[in-house]
């Protein structure tokens, strides 16, 4: 696969539409050609201790952030005619029509890949966590759990292995 946006969200609580950052990396002709990342402020607007825990985000962070339709009018054009790759695609693909649905948004049944279901089919043994993926795709993932730089590693790994 060499065209491609590779997404990632993070939620602020167990609620799937409560993305608090997203994002996306562009791959063109098996390149990165742009990057874009973004704070939500999540739906519903609160920050349980376990994902705050994981990602580092709180309320303070997102307050001020834009709310989800005002992202995705940002983003849409970049993916436009593109089919989605995420490492964990039922997460991601489950958080995105979670968002739509919420915003009363039409939902495009966006094609999605997933880099974590491909590497078991092509590492059968061991642990599939991003960061190990990765790794052994020879990407180091320095910030796990910041939405932009999982994005980065997702399109990493899809590059060697989709």
């Amino acid at each position: 696969m060499k065209d491609f946006a590779a997404i990632d969200f993070e939620t602020a609580n167990c609620e799937r539409s409560s993305v608090c950052s997203v994002g996306i990396v562009i791959v063109r002709n098996g390149e990165i050609v742009d990057t874009f990342y973004s704070l939500i402020n999540p739906e519903p607007n609160y920050y349980n201790y376990w994902c705050s825990q994981v990602h580092g985000l709180t309320a303070a962070d997102t307050d001020n952030a834009p709310v989800f339709p005002d992202v995705w009018k940002k983003i849409e054009p970049l993916i436009e005619g593109l089919p989605l790759v995420a490492h964990n695609k039922s997460f991601d693909e489950n958080c995105l029509k979670a968002v739509f649905r919420t915003y009363q948004m039409d939902y495009p049944d966006y094609e999605f890949y997933c880099t974590l279901q491909k590497s078991k089919e092509v590492w059968p043994e061991g642990q599939h966590n991003l960061d190990i993926i990765a790794e052994r795709c020879g990407y180091n993932l320095e910030n796990h759990h910041h939405a932009l730089a999982d994005a980065e590693a997702c399109a990493a790994i899809a590059l060697e292995i989709l």
